[in-house]
């Protein structure tokens, strides 16, 4: 498969379980969280107005069904502007980024974030790690438990956004695993399967269990899933850590053999910049 290919797979499946975790969670999470969901040009723009962690406010999968051009910024920047946002993570992959993009983004007073690897591997080329805890599926009787160990393993609050979790796993595209420690939970993950495509995201352990292969565990467990559900590739998404640092993820990641494909800037745009912002 081309590079560019599988950059449009990469980017589209990672759009497309943003858009379905968002969207699909029950109205109730949704009015708490400000939660408006829209496809522009190709891509998905998520607005959580009330998100206080920053992170679920983003915009991606642009630049393969139309090119990026000044247009479609505005457009997704109209969007956030419409929903009273506090800001927003635009992400577009660095080889679709168009020459006069610095020109576009200073126009909304876009600026460099911090960078995301994005990571792919075929389905058979995939090494399953191991640990001695229990790592199995999650039902519906564990729904909310899984969605609370998964984002006080991000540090994340619960309020709204367990709730928004743990409907995915009613969703049929989804398949979320876990890993117990005796009878306690401590890890969690999702596998979203997208065709082919099976896409690893959501994966966090508690404090006090990592270090213990739990990590490698879900992996594993998502790969054996995908294969048994037809995906051909699995790709993944980890932080770029910073130079002299590591991320256990990103290093989880590539010890089961996923590759990386390219780093990917984040780029951050809030109310209160550009023309329209004023300053």
């Amino acid at each position: 498969m081309s590079q560019d290919r599988l950059t449009a797979l990469a980017e589209g499946v990672e759009a497309e379980f943003m858009y379905q975790y968002e969207s699909f969670a029950p109205p109730s999470a949704a009015s708490l969280l400000g939660i408006t969901t829209t496809r522009i040009g190709g891509g998905v723009a998520l607005s959580m107005r009330h998100d206080v962690t920053g992170y679920w406010s983003k915009a991606l999968g642009f630049g393969f069904e139309e090119p990026i051009t000044r247009d479609l910024v505005d457009r997704v920047v109209d969007f956030y502007r419409a929903e009273d946002s506090k800001g927003a993570v635009i992400q577009i992959a660095p080889d679709v980024l168009p020459p006069d993009w610095d020109d576009i983004r200073a126009g909304h007073g876009i600026i460099p974030g911090s960078s995301w690897v994005k990571l792919a591997c075929p389905i058979d080329a995939f090494l399953p790690g191991r640990t001695e805890m229990r790592v199995g599926p999650v039902g519906p009787d564990t729904a909310a438990e899984w969605a609370s160990v998964v984002l006080r393993g991000f540090g994340m609050p619960e309020e709204g956004l367990a709730e928004m979790l743990a409907a995915s796993v009613e969703h049929p595209a989804f398949r979320p695993f876990a890993v117990w420690d005796g009878d306690e939970m401590v890890a969690g993950a999702n596998l979203f399967v997208h065709g082919e495509t099976g896409s690893l995201n959501a994966a966090s352990t508690l404090p006090g269990h990592r270090n213990r292969g739990a990590q490698s565990a879900l992996l594993a467990a998502r790969a054996k899933e995908a294969a048994n559900a037809g995906c051909r590739r699995l790709v993944a998404e980890a932080g770029l850590p910073a130079e002299g640092s590591a991320n256990p993820s990103l290093n989880n990641m590539l010890a089961a053999g996923l590759r990386t494909l390219y780093n990917r800037r984040n780029w951050i745009w809030r109310p209160d910049t550009g023309p329209a912002g004023g300053s």
